[in-house]
C-alpha cells in the first residue's frame, strides 16, 4: 500500500508508547440513526454496530465496554533498545506508527466525506498507540487485549506489537493486513456513533451468540465496511499487487472456526461471535467489489 512519506500521520493521534510523543485531537457524537432508530443516513446505508477482529471466541458478554478484542499473549511493541538491534526496532516502530496513523486518518476522511455527502455531520475518532497499560473508560488498555475500540471514549487503541504478529500468528503478513485491522476499528467507531451498540449489547446472549447470531452478523457487516474503504484505496491507485489478498488472509486468520480449531482442535458453532473464515473473507470481498455500504446488509437473509 503506497502512502506518501509526507502524508499526515498525526491528526487525532495520541502516541502513548514508551518514548512516544503525545498528539491529540477532538471528537464528538455523530447524529445518524439506523433503520428503526430514525431516518437519514448515506444513500440508504444500513449502518449497524460493532466491528473488528477478535482472536478468541469470546462469549459476547455485555459486561465489558470493549466491543472488539484481540486477545492474549502478544508481545508489546519495543520502542527502546541497545545497540543496532534496538535502533532498528525504533526505526521499524516509527514506520509502523506512521503507517497505522495514515490508514486511520484515511479511513476517517472517507467516512467524513460520505456523511458530508449525505448532509450529516461526522464526529472524528481518536487513535491511541500504546505499549504499556494506559487509561480508558473501558477499564484501561493493555497489550494483552491488543487492538480494540472503546465506545465511551470513541477511541481506537492499537498495540503495535500485535500488528507485527499478524503474519506470524495468523498467517497474514503484509501492510494491508494491518490496514484491515485499522479499517475494522474505524468502522466500529462509525457504528458506535449510530447508537446501536447499546441496543445490540442489551439483547440476550441467545440472540447474540452462535453462527447465525447478531454478533456474527454485526462482525460480518464490519468486514464488509472495511472492504468498502479498501475499494476507495484501490480506486486511487494506492494498492500494490497482492494487497487485497493480504486483507483477505487477515480476515480468514481471525475466523471463529480457524481460531477454535487451532486453540482446541474442535469447532463449536454455537459459541461463535464473529463468523467463519469463509464468511469474513466473503463479506470483505462484498464490500470491496461493490464499493457501496448499502450492499453490506448482513441482517437480511442468510449469511
Amino acid at each position: 500500500m503506497r502512502f506518501g512519506r509526507g502524508a499526515d500521520a498525526t491528526s487525532n493521534v495520541q502516541d502513548r508508547r514508551t518514548g512516544g510523543s503525545s498528539r491529540g485531537g477532538g471528537f464528538g457524537r455523530l447524529p445518524i440513526p439506523m433503520g428503526g432508530k430514525g431516518v437519514g443516513g448515506i444513500g440508504g446505508i444500513i449502518l449497524v454496530v460493532v466491528v473488528t477482529l477478535v482472536v478468541r471466541s469470546l462469549g459476547g458478554g455485555g459486561g465489558s465496554d470493549i466491543t472488539d478484542i484481540f486477545s492474549a499473549g502478544f508481545p508489546q511493541a519495543s520502542t527502546a533498545g541497545a545497540g543496532q538491534d534496538g535502533a532498528a526496532t525504533v526505526t521499524a516502530d516509527a514506520d509502523l506508527r506512521d503507517f497505522v496513523a495514515q490508514v486511520f486518518n484515511d479511513a476517517q476522511d472517507h467516512w467524513a466525506a460520505s456523511f458530508a455527502e449525505a448532509g450529516e455531520d461526522y464526529a472524528e475518532a481518536t487513535l491511541v498507540l500504546f505499549d504499556t497499560p494506559t487509561d480508558s473508560r473501558c477499564g484501561g488498555a493493555r497489550a494483552e487485549i491488543g487492538p480494540h475500540y472503546c465506545p465511551p471514549d470513541e477511541t481506537v487503541f492499537i498495540e503495535l506489537g500485535f500488528m507485527r504478529q499478524l503474519g506470524q500468528d495468523f498467517d497474514a503478513p503484509g501492510d494491508f493486513a494491518q490496514a484491515y485491522v485499522v479499517a475494522h476499528e474505524m468502522g466500529h467507531h462509525v457504528q458506535n456513533l449510530l447508537g446501536t451498540s447499546d441496543e445490540i449489547s442489551g439483547r440476550s446472549e441467545g440472540e447474540r451468540i452462535g453462527d447465525d447470531g447478531l454478533s456474527v452478523r454485526l462482525e460480518l457487516q464490519a468486514d464488509c465496511y472495511a472492504g468498502v474503504w479498501a475499494k476507495t484505496v484501490y480506486d486511487r491507485g494506492l494498492l500494490d499487487p497482492g494487497d487485497t489478498e493480504e486483507a483477505l488472509d487477515a480476515a480468514a486468520g481471525v475466523g471463529d472456526d480457524r481460531i477454535q480449531a487451532e486453540a482446541t482442535g474442535r469447532v463449536d458453532r454455537d459459541s461463535w461471535t464473529h463468523g467463519s473464515s469463509e464468511q469474513r473473507q466473503r463479506w470483505f470481498r462484498q464490500g470491496f467489489d461493490s464499493g457501496q455500504p448499502d450492499q453490506c446488509d448482513t441482517f437480511s437473509g442468510s449469511i
